[in-house]
């Protein structure tokens, strides 16, 4: 578990809400892109990236050429991730909702500054993902790796909701004769297609075959 705090202290719907790990943690490993905010020169920035989580840690990278990753270090972010699993279709508007699950991560930015360990952490986010991928890749160069910034926050400061089932009606809607349930929602993950300059003799592999997100 982890200890609440004033910022992830659940105060509306917190009967969805959890600070167990093990719920986070599979948020986390569900859903490989997340939002990242920071607070740059008194402003808001929210960013798309991908992270990925390795035990009680969670990572993300970019170009050490942006700004924004470089000024970040040891500065306070948030961090989230959702997957939408369904819209909830009530018999009133105002009771229509989706199906989710989230996390929501604080902390200082660390960056990963060490070669060796940065190599590790890329090559780790990369089988996370494609299984067997990165031992057939052209190795990484010295140039690639130093052109990368690795930054990590500690799961510590954090908190989940997750909410499931059938639209909430006001016990008198339900007799309204309008259709109510929920539409799932999921990802599609379709058939892999082939660079036309693939060298000839080179099947699509496994890992491109099996990727799913959810």
């Amino acid at each position: 578990m982890t200890a609440p705090t004033e910022r992830t202290r659940l105060k509306r719907l917190h009967e969805y809400g959890s600070h167990d790990k093990a719920v986070i943690h599979a948020i986390l490993d569900a859903m490989p892109v997340a939002h990242v905010g920071y607070v740059m020169h008194g402003a808001p920035i929210v960013t798309p990236t991908l992270q990925w989580r390795e035990g009680d840690r969670v990572y993300w990278h970019g170009s050490a050429a942006s700004r924004m990753l470089e000024e970040s270090e040891d500065m306070p972010v948030s961090l989230t991730v959702t997957l939408i699993d369904g819209l909830v279709l009530a018999r009133s508007g105002f009771n229509h909702s989706i199906n989710y699950r989230s996390a929501m991560l604080f902390g200082k930015a660390e960056k990963v500054t060490d070669a060796a360990v940065k190599t590790r952490h890329l090559e780790t986010f990369m089988e996370q993902i494609l299984p067997g991928r990165w031992p057939t890749l052209r190795p990484m160069s010295a140039k690639e790796l130093k052109a990368t910034t690795i930054l990590t926050i500690p799961i510590d400061e954090a908190s989940a909701k997750v909410t499931t089932g059938m639209p909430k009606d006001d016990e008198e809607d339900y007799a309204f004769p309008v259709w109510a349930g929920v539409v799932p929602v999921s990802f599609s993950i379709r058939a892999p297609e082939s660079d036309p300059r693939n060298l000839p003799g080179l099947d699509i592999p496994t890992h491109a075959k099996g990727y799913r997100i959810g």
